[in-house]
């Protein structure tokens, strides 16, 4: 097979993969936590075989769109923090993208973060919430990287970097499920007062210099 052969039959299972992700993620909407391996295949198209060939089972699936989703939304994440507006604005534009976020999907949120209550006996196996702990992790590293390159927050700056990064993402991850739940006060609001409670350290801190500033 020549290099020629093998780079089109990549092109053709990746592009198969993105369609089977895009059925998923329709299933996932529609069913939340209870999506089943049943129902993506038949949204599909295909037999659930077909479907565990590309991802092995619902943990390689779930892997398959939690990727997916989490890229999408570090992507949103650092557009609010890179945008031209004040340190302010743009601590207030992070959280409300955050949040935003979930509440368009609030389906897609809980098949990411909370184990499928009432899953169908042929998906007893699966287990979100073994999952979702490596989400917030990646999520809280990405974000210490980007205090670490924005912030000099003097000579242990890279741990502190990294207690804030982890501890802004437990803050917003438990706030918002919280306010996803209860719905005990408007977005805008609630993303006031998580920026009142990170604002004081946050406006004390100088830029590191040569970063791209905060």
């Amino acid at each position: 097979m020549d290099t020629t052969q093998r780079t089109e039959q990549q092109r053709s299972a990746d592009r198969r993969r993105r369609e089977l992700l895009e059925a998923a993620d329709r299933v996932v909407l529609r069913d939340g936590p209870q999506a089943s391996m049943n129902a993506i295949a038949a949204e599909a198209g295909i037999t659930k075989p077909i479907l565990y060939r590309h991802f092995g089972d619902k943990n390689g699936l779930y892997a398959a769109l939690a990727k997916r989703h989490t890229d999408a939304l570090l992507n949103s994440l650092r557009a609010a923090l890179d945008a031209p507006a004040d340190r302010r604005e743009r601590v207030e534009a992070t959280l409300d993208t955050y949040l935003a976020a979930i509440e368009a999907r609030p389906q897609v949120y809980r098949f990411l973060m909370h184990p499928a209550e009432g899953t169908p006996s042929a998906d007893q196996g699966f287990d979100v919430g073994k999952h979702s702990a490596p989400l917030l992790r990646r999520m809280g590293e990405e974000l210490a990287q980007v205090i670490e390159d924005r912030l000099d927050l003097g000579p242990e700056s890279q741990q502190l970097a990294r207690v804030w990064g982890h501890g802004i993402v437990g803050m917003m991850h438990a706030a918002g499920d919280w306010w996803l739940g209860e719905r005990p006060c408007s977005r805008a609001e609630l993303v006031r007062s998580l920026a009142d409670l990170l604002w004081g350290r946050l406006a004390a801190a100088g830029d590191r210099i040569g970063g791209p500033g905060f």
